[in-house]
């Protein structure tokens, strides 16, 4: 349905969408934001820098937490593969046999891939 005072034709279209992205109150406000974003980071690095220790705290928190969230992301895929074992398990010998090795075809093909865009 075309906004009221337009026809819905793709220059209208394309001239309302140009007015959205003109608006001077979104610009000023965004604009505003990111100044005061510069200035918090500005300050953050100025504190930190002052502050040896807290820095190193902060890096190694965030290491901390890379390393967690590492750990996370492999537990997730240990239970998807524990997952995908059961449901194949669960399948009759016949289906289990034709779907694993549609299984190994496919990762065979990625792996396959990978290996070519990594030489």
């Amino acid at each position: 349905m075309p906004a009221e005072g337009s026809s819905g034709e793709p220059i209208d279209v394309l001239v309302k969408g140009s007015r959205d992205l003109l608006r001077p109150e979104e610009l000023v406000r965004e604009a505003t934001r990111d100044i005061v974003k510069d200035e918090i980071r500005r300050h953050l690095e100025k504190t930190l820098a002052n502050d040896p220790k807290l820095a190193q705290d902060l890096r190694d928190a965030v290491r901390d937490l890379l390393a967690a969230r590492a750990t996370e992301y492999a537990a997730l895929l240990r239970v998807g593969t524990a997952s995908a074992r059961l449901g194949l398990a669960a399948l009759p010998p016949e289906v289990r046999r034709s779907v694993t090795k549609e299984l190994v075809d496919l990762f065979s093909d990625e792996l396959g891939q990978i290996v070519e865009r990594s030489l």
